[in-house]
């Protein structure tokens, strides 16, 4: 097992690694920015560097400051987390090459599904079913044009490098898959720092569900259900579940069987998620992997009773799948919502502020996950999370009303926070029938906005 951790990260997830190396008993190094000197992470760590400035382009995406920390602090392992350099299979490569072991898979395997458009060439190639798309980059708005027509509208533009809801765009038409176009692009290019897209074809009012694989450094690949993350603004997850309240035993079978496959065809190794779109006739379609630990883990971990982040260490340090996860069978329900610091009535605007005041919910069935101390201020640098309430019950009516009683209880002042919107999709008939997609949030915040006009 490893001696010291360096983590590369900060928020919730940063705190979510210490609290798994503590229980291995391994010695945590914390780089920060200078916006997050005072954070929760920076005061559990045993040692923090400060790597650079608040904007992550000057700290937490400077590959060489964290590898000077890394030797500095004669670390055995880094984890990346999710988000900044999670899923660049140079900076995995580039630890390998310091001795230092990357825990998450390796440059290859990263390399492999990073890039949307060979990911999914790579799915169709071993049976996993893809929808339709251009046969590669379109370079030009004429060439995306000529995909569409050819797929047939409605369509999506995706970048190449793309995640989080990043570089995409839906069209109708050729007036809106122009626009959409450039606009997409400079997105990607801002986020990822590569313009690429591609054109698929939109599975309209789909579930998106999205399997989590587990493989070994031995070839052993398991997977431990799905989580429904159909809940989404910007296309970005809101809410996640675990199990999907549309999946029946045969498609979970399934759709675990082709994750496996897809994941055993590239050797991964660690923790990922291979995601899909469920149409209404049950057919599911390939739309990316993300080779890291997933924001919503924690579902699966209450769902299916295990501990994501502790494997993810295990492996990396030699250790085999845990036996007792083959073919595990999900122990409860489990709810999750995110807690984003936004004003939901302005399209979701990033909230930065002070917390002044600060009460999480407990008690019986109920797990909050966040950086968040008192008097904590929220810089604008960085993703939006405040903190992550895991609801979890024998039944989903359980677990639901479990999550309504922790949003009730939790007291969050200072900022905005979507809060609000979590209580009213809790309280929607059609949500709490388990009739939702990937369009719902959008039709609720709709009826909500007129309600409010």
């Amino acid at each position: 097992m490893f001696s010291k951790v360096l983590i590369a990260n900060r928020g919730e997830i940063a705190v979510r690694v210490i609290r798994a190396c503590r229980e291995l008993g391994i010695r945590v190094l914390v780089v920060y920015s200078d916006a997050d000197r005072d954070s929760l992470a920076v005061r559990m760590a045993d040692e923090a560097i400060c790597i650079g400035s608040g904007p992550a382009a000057a700290s937490y995406l400077r590959v060489d400051r964290i590898i000077s920390a890394a030797e500095i602090g004669d670390v055995d392992a880094i984890h990346p987390g999710y988000g900044f350099l999670a899923e660049n299979a140079n900076f995995a490569e580039i630890c390998a090459s310091c001795n230092i072991k990357f825990i998450g898979p390796s440059a290859s395997a990263i390399a492999k599904v990073g890039d949307k458009v060979q990911a999914r060439f790579h799915a169709r190639k071993i049976g996993v079913p893809v929808p339709a798309g251009s046969e590669g980059i379109v370079e030009s708005e004429q060439e995306a044009l000529k995909a569409a027509r050819r797929i047939g509208f409605p369509v999506v533009l995706k970048a190449v490098a793309g995640g989080g809801g990043k570089g995409m765009r839906v069209a109708h038409n050729d007036v809106s898959l122009v626009q959409g176009f450039h606009a997409a692009r400079v997105e990607a290019e801002k986020a990822f720092g590569d313009g690429s897209l591609y054109v698929e074809k939109l599975i309209e009012d789909p579930h998106h569900v999205e399997i989590q694989v587990v493989g070994d450094q031995r070839g052993r690949v398991i997977h431990l259900g799905e989580r429904d993350c159909s809940i989404q603004r910007k296309n970005q997850k809101l809410l996640e579940e675990s199990p999907s309240p549309i999946l029946d035993a045969s498609l979970r079978k399934k759709m675990g069987r082709a994750a496996v496959r897809l994941a055993e065809s590239i050797h991964y190794e660690n923790v990922g998620t291979v995601e899909f779109l469920v149409d209404g006739s049950g057919n599911f379609y390939f739309i990316e992997m993300n080779a890291r630990i997933q924001v919503e883990h924690p579902v699966t971990e209450q769902a299916y009773g295990v501990d994501l982040v502790k494997e993810q260490i295990k492996i990396a340090a030699g250790y085999p799948v845990d036996k007792s996860w083959e073919g595990r069978e999900v122990v409860q329900h489990a709810v999750e919502m995110r807690i984003n610091a936004e004003d939901v009535w302005q399209d979701f605007r990033p909230s930065p502020g002070r917390v002044e005041a600060l009460q999480f919910p407990g008690g019986p069935g109920v797990r909050v996950d966040s950086h968040l101390v008192l008097g904590a201020t929220i810089p604008p640098y960085y993703d939006s999370l405040l903190a992550k309430i895991i609801a979890s019950g024998q039944t989903r009516e359980d677990a639901l009303a479990r999550m309504g009683r922790a949003l009730d209880e939790l007291v969050l002042e200072g900022i905005k926070t979507t809060v609000p919107l979590g209580k009213a999709i809790l309280q929607d008939p059609d949500f709490r029938r388990g009739h939702y997609s990937t369009t719902f949030l959008p039709r609720l915040l709709a009826s909500k906005g007129a309600q409010k006009a």
